[in-house]
């Protein structure tokens, strides 16, 4: 199902489709340049020591800082978050970002950022997607992809999660230029073979680690999830995000390294420590 198309005004810039920039500031909060759009994802802005609520009297503290803070943030276009957890759209984010920029988010998410007086957020449920468009003619098509965020019943504790497909794309043309996975916070489950049947050619993928622990139960990607993430959406290139921020995280980057290494593809994966940026360039068009 498609929503209707978002419209952004012109900002002046030209669309650059032969390159990209993903810039790491922490967590899973990314901005993706690409195509005339920067996007933010999953803004999370607190500093080492301060904690966040997880729900049902769970917290977790941060142990990092973020690369920058949300007042040195350049002009966004607009907001992808994957899921409402505070480690996801913190209390910084809430006060400080701009309540009209457009959000493409859960069902769940939009409701609450809704009450919070945020521009009514674009609601996406599996499979259902929507275009955003550019005066200059630029587009991005953003699908939510299936996300399971815990096991079992832990799941009605934990909120309805999505992953995200960007295709990036001009006026008048229907294939997309880019294809980007963002993974959100998901385990390894069955409707995610769905995704490469759907989308046989993904560029990108962005990939939630850090094995992620709520009562002991596993809740994001540890290293041998992601490594089988990879194996199934098959990216061209992979960046591994939300590894190292929370001390509920408990499988470090360095897992992850190692059980890339030993998987045979460490040449797909680029590593970025907060405050760095992948570039990467665009040669052909892809079918969708």
């Amino acid at each position: 199902m498609k929503k209707s198309d978002v419209y952004l005004r012109t900002r002046g810039e030209e669309a650059d489709f032969e390159r990209g920039s993903v810039f790491f500031v922490g967590t899973a909060t990314v901005v993706i340049s690409y195509g005339g759009f920067r996007i933010l994802t999953d803004p999370n802005f607190l500093h080492a020591g301060d904690h966040v609520h997880l729900g049902y009297g769970l917290t977790s503290e941060r142990l990092t800082n973020p690369a920058i803070e949300i007042e040195d943030l350049p002009h966004i276009d607009f907001l992808l978050l994957s899921h409402l957890h505070g480690d996801h759209f913190d209390r910084v984010a809430e006060a400080k970002l701009d309540k009209t920029m457009p959000i493409v988010t859960t069902g769940h998410a939009a409701q609450y950022l809704e009450g919070k007086a945020f521009r009514p957020p674009v609601a996406l449920d599996t499979w259902e997607d929507v275009t955003i468009r550019k005066e200059e003619g630029a587009w991005v098509r953003v699908t939510a992809m299936p996300g399971t965020h815990a096991p079992g019943p832990l799941r009605r504790v934990l909120p309805p999660v999505m992953g995200s497909m960007l295709e990036f794309g001009e006026e008048g043309e229907e294939e997309a230029r880019l294809r980007m996975y963002i993974s959100g916070d998901t385990l390894i489950h069955p409707e995610l073979r769905k995704i490469p049947e759907r989308y046989p050619e993904v560029d990108l993928a962005l990939l939630h680690l850090g094995g992620t622990r709520v009562l002991g139960i596993m809740v994001t990607m540890d290293a041998e999830q992601g490594v089988e993430a990879m194996r199934i959406i098959d990216p061209k290139a992979a960046i591994p995000i939300h590894y190292n921020d929370y001390s509920v995280f408990e499988s470090p980057l360095e897992d992850f390294e190692r059980a890339v290494e030993e998987a045979g593809l460490e040449d797909r994966v680029h590593y970025l420590a907060h405050g760095e940026t992948h570039e990467f360039e665009v040669a052909t068009v892809r079918q969708r």
